[in-house]
């Protein structure tokens, strides 16, 4: 009975050890950080998209429409 005793008292003992070091580790919370980072950037240039899209669209008829409109006049 003994032996199973100080055999569970040594498991505990070693699984408490790894779950402590595995707490520690800070390592994977950076990458975390600049996942939610990007994740925000992505959102931010969606957003922006969305909202000027139809303004560049039209600021990009106009010009290909005046290039249009120099170089037929100019032939």
């Amino acid at each position: 009975m003994l032996r199973i005793y100080i055999a569970a008292s040594n498991f505990a003992a070693t699984v408490t050890g790894r779950l402590r070091c595995i707490g520690d580790d800070r390592s994977g919370v950076t990458a975390i950080e600049y996942g939610l980072i990007a994740g925000a950037i992505a959102v931010a240039i969606i957003g922006t998209v969305i909202a000027l899209g139809g303004d560049i669209k039209n600021l990009f008829a106009t010009t290909g429409s005046a290039l249009n409109s120099v170089t037929s006049s100019s032939l």
